[in-house]
């Protein structure tokens, strides 16, 4: 097929899908290569025969029909006849389905929201750098028998308050007393590989397994059969988010679907939703068997429709876009214009780079080098990552914190969110050889995701030998490098009290005793979960680690001379907003204390060490020395700013 050939029969309606009123429904499908399309009507989600209405030929290759009378609750397909080929395919559009997203669902979505949902704000943010990301996954969280949770691995049990293992919180009690600000939902639309039918399902999938965009997962509702339920369930659960003062993420997958050839998509329009090569194979950029061809004008209209969609019915506050750049740069800055039409306080952010080669060229990708680009869209910073720990893909190589020389200018790279800085070396940086960041927002600060080893298990792997303390040292030292650097700094769910997924890098189809979040952990290492909490709280009192924009960047921070390799050193002065007027944060990777002389300034108190972090003096310093212990960050404040201050 051309590239260009359907692009004349371009749709800009806002109609597709079902248009619901009481007294009647109506159905618009885009198919501008169907010889027919008919409407079937099923009383329920599986298991049922249906009832065929032909459908009317429309505008711009769309096929119509209206049916009268009030269609709530009632399951719908189509059936698309493509070269003398007849398919039954679920509706691109369907907003509610049944078991297993078989057949969409007409839905009254009044009916479907919680008690205030329409008056619900979204909480405060006053600017994207104020932002504290922390992953989880739905099931993961509340799985484990220790979670307290009652609706466990469930969206409900997202909603359940004040829930507690032993003497500490688990769950959304949890999230409150750590203090991040937004939480980031792994994959939550309908996905293709978990038995909905099985409602105590062993099965287990992360979700990166597209099948119908605009619905919420039924593996995640009490009852996956009655298309309201997950829907009600599913707005329960972020209403409760919001109201506890959580932004809420999606992670959204519209780079792939689970299904290529046999998917609704290709069933209804063959060969024109995926890209191919010259010889008309799917190509695999995603490493999934298929990539969405983005930059074709009604896969642009659907992904944009689609998270707009989540943005309003949803009140979702950001997506995360699973393989960014199989996503072409003006297809982002659409969706970045149409989010901003809801909400210019939505959040955007992927990953900058593809599962495999793409036929996309490289200058149209939204790749990390390509993200000024793409004003008001983040992408994640591989550069810090990996810098920090040691590569993810060579699991036994170490980082700046567990060993490994010549770390210092990626880490720096990090520290001033990826921005140009007199100071930063970027020949020496890892992967990114120059300041990709325009502005600090769009760098999004890790050590570790749902992807790989966690950082805990990395860490037993590239330093086998090493104590449980000086492991814990480690893991302390990259919290208090990501929590105190410009930019936005990403969690991983359980990294606050060293979760482990018991050595296993891959663990997307992995059982629950490997995925869950283990809860007793967190009583075992509660000093470590103090110290990550400590370090939120200082962050988010502290306009100084917050800083909005490079030129801010380049005159508030400036990199100090350190004795020695495997350390790093800076001073903040004079924030805007921001009381402490002079910050001096000390990285420490050596296994030796350091002596970090001509400190700028003689009188310091201490606020973050290797065993605290916080807000609170733990020492004071009347000198304009300090030792810095082994694997151990510092932050000093100048003692007159500090007086009085909370």
């Amino acid at each position: 097929m051309p590239e260009n050939y359907l692009e004349q029969y371009y749709y800009s309606g806002n109609d597709l899908g079902v248009t619901y009123q009481k007294s009647h429904s109506s159905f618009r499908l885009w198919a501008p290569t169907a010889e027919s399309v008919s409407l079937v009507l099923y009383p329920t989600g599986n298991d049922s025969d249906g009832k065929i209405y032909p459908m009317t030929a429309s505008q711009q290759g769309t096929w119509a029909i209206q049916i009268p009378g009030d269609l709530h609750g009632v399951y719908y397909n189509y059936l698309v006849t493509n070269n003398g080929v007849t398919h039954e395919a679920v509706d691109p559009y369907a907003k509610a389905c049944g078991v297993n997203g078989q057949r969409g669902m007409v839905i009254d979505l009044s009916q479907t929201n919680p008690e205030g949902w329409e008056q619900l704000p979204r909480p405060r943010l006053d600017h994207f750098v104020d932002t504290i990301i922390y992953e989880l996954s739905i099931r993961d969280f509340t799985i484990a028998n220790n979670s307290g949770v009652v609706n466990r691995g469930k969206y409900l049990g997202l909603t359940e308050e004040n829930t507690k293992y032993k003497n500490v919180c688990t769950g959304l009690a949890h999230l409150k007393e750590l203090g991040i600000t937004h939480v980031q939902l792994m994959p939550c639309f309908d996905f293709f590989t978990i038995d909905e039918s099985k409602l105590t399902t062993a099965e287990y999938n992360w979700g990166y397994d597209p099948q119908n965009y605009n619905i919420p997962e039924g593996s995640y509702a009490t009852d996956p059969y009655h298309g309201v339920v997950r829907i009600k369930e599913f707005k329960q659960m972020i209403k409760c988010l919001k109201e506890n003062n959580f932004r809420v993420i999606m992670d959204v997958v519209y780079n792939h679907t689970y299904l290529t050839e046999n998917s609704h998509l290709n069933k209804i329009v063959p060969g024109y939703y995926y890209r191919q090569d010259s010889h008309g194979n799917f190509t695999n950029g995603s490493g999934c068997g298929n990539e969405l061809a983005s930059e074709r004008s009604m896969v642009r209209k659907m992904i944009i429709d689609s998270l707009v969609y989540w943005a309003t019915e949803y009140k979702i506050d950001g997506f995360r876009f699973d393989l960014m750049a199989l996503i072409d740069i003006l297809t982002i800055n659409e969706i970045r214009q149409a989010l901003n039409a809801v909400d210019p306080t939505i959040l955007m952010y992927g990953e900058g780079w593809t599962g495999g080669h793409s036929p996309l060229p490289d200058h149209k990708k939204a790749l990390k080098g390509n993200i000024n680009q793409m004003p008001g869209t983040g992408v994640f910073n591989d550069d810090v990552r990996d810098a920090i720990k040691g590569h993810v893909f060579f699991a036994e190589q170490p980082g700046f914190i567990n060993g490994a020389t010549g770390m210092e200018e990626s880490v720096k790279c990090g520290i001033v969110g990826a921005t140009a800085h007199d100071q930063v070396d970027y020949d020496q940086v890892l992967y990114s050889h120059f300041p990709w960041a325009a502005e600090p927002s769009k760098s999004i600060n890790y050590v570790s995701a749902h992807d790989n080893l966690t950082l805990w298990d990395k860490l037993i792997v590239t330093n086998p030998k090493d104590s449980v303390a000086d492991l814990i040292y480690m893991h302390k030292l990259a919290g208090a490098i990501i929590l105190t650097s410009q930019g936005i700094p990403f969690l991983h769910s359980g990294i606050e009290f060293l979760r482990t997924k018991q050595g296993d890098s891959n663990s997307y189809r992995s059982p629950d005793w490997v995925n869950q979040i283990d809860w007793s952990r967190k009583v075992r290492y509660l000093d470590v979960f103090k110290y990550y909490q400590g370090l939120i709280r200082l962050r988010k009192a502290h306009r100084a680690f917050r800083l909005r924009t490079a030129e801010e960047i380049q005159k508030c921070l400036r990199f100090l001379p350190m004795p020695a390799g495997h350390m790093l050193g800076y001073q903040l002065s004079d924030a805007a907003e921001d009381p402490w007027k002079k910050i001096v944060v000390i990285f420490n990777a050596n296994r030796q204390a350091q002596l970090v002389r001509n400190l700028p300034g003689a009188h310091w108190v201490t606020v973050v060490d290797q065993e605290q972090a916080g807000l609170e003096q733990i020492s004071v310093i009347k000198s304009s020395e300090v030792f810095v212990p082994p694997l151990a960050a510092l932050v000093l404040v100048d003692g007159d700013s500090y007086q009085g201050i909370s």
